[in-house]
């Protein structure tokens, strides 16, 4: 039976709303999720919450009644709490329903398997929060095999990274490691490197892409470091006809996406 939690001091409030800070998030290997869209693909993924804070009025709603029950049944915390514990759990003035506190998962690049999509997406030094929430939606999108984060990028498992996602967290792997592991795993097999890049004259539209194709796309200030670049087996860019000398990173990322795609149809 769920219980039912109203006081701010609560220990366990208290333990969720930290995990809106990276120190605490890192310490507990744990995250916080809001909304019953998104975890309700993280429950169709298998994943539930170890804590599900609801509020009391969308108890009867079909998708909370049968995301608490799973909870319940695996073993979790069920809390019936007020709109305003909610809001102090997700920072919003106008609090989504449901906030769940997730377990971290991590995924290796030994864990894929690069003949199981055409498509995957890698991101150099990513910081905004927003740009990796778009990316994992826009992997969801074109059924990319994961997003491959390359070295000091923002943490996916922040609040706002997770809301951007819309759940795509939870449906494309998402793995963290440095461009020298990557780049020997990348070789060690089938795969090409697509980096997007001013510094080329071929345009994305003429250029081939090979499956699996690893979209790379530099970080949203400086771009690509020459080294990456380098190894890359192809560079490509978007036209830029105004006076801005580039697209934002998501966007980029989702225009290269699609023309993959559409090559492969």
């Amino acid at each position: 039976m769920p219980r039912e939690i109203t006081a701010f001091s609560n220990p366990l409030v208290k333990y969720a709303r930290d995990l809106r800070d990276k120190r605490h998030r890192r310490a507990a290997r744990q995250f916080l999720a809001e909304g019953l869209r998104i975890l309700t693909e993280a429950r169709e993924t298998a994943r539930l919450p170890t804590i599900l804070f609801y509020a009391a009025a969308s108890a009867d709603h079909p998708l909370v009644h049968a995301l608490s029950m799973d909870v319940e049944e695996a073993g979790g915390d069920c809390i019936q709490t007020t709109p305003d514990i909610l809001a102090k759990l997700s920072g919003k003035d106008n609090p989504q329903a449901v906030v769940g506190v997730f377990d971290e998962f991590e995924v290796r690049l030994a864990d894929l398997d690069r003949t199981s999509a055409d498509i995957w997406l890698v991101a150099e030094r990513l910081r905004d929060p927003g740009n990796l929430g778009t990316i994992l939606r826009t992997g969801d999108a074109v059924a990319a095999g994961a997003l491959i984060l390359i070295g000091e990028c923002v943490d996916p498992f922040s609040v706002e990274a997770v809301r951007a996602s819309m759940g795509a967290l939870f449906t494309v792997p998402v793995v963290r490691c440095e461009f020298d592991a990557f780049h020997a795993w990348l070789r060690a097999g089938p795969g090409q490197l697509a980096g997007l890049s001013l510094d080329t004259d071929t345009s994305y539209r003429d250029a081939t892409y090979a499956a699996p194709t690893f979209l790379l796309t530099g970080n949203e200030a400086q771009g690509m470091p020459p080294e990456m670049a380098a190894a890359c087996d192809v560079l490509v860019k978007l036209p830029m006809l105004g006076k801005a000398d580039s697209l934002n990173a998501a966007v980029a990322t989702a225009v290269m996406a699609y023309e993959v795609l559409g090559q492969r149809r």
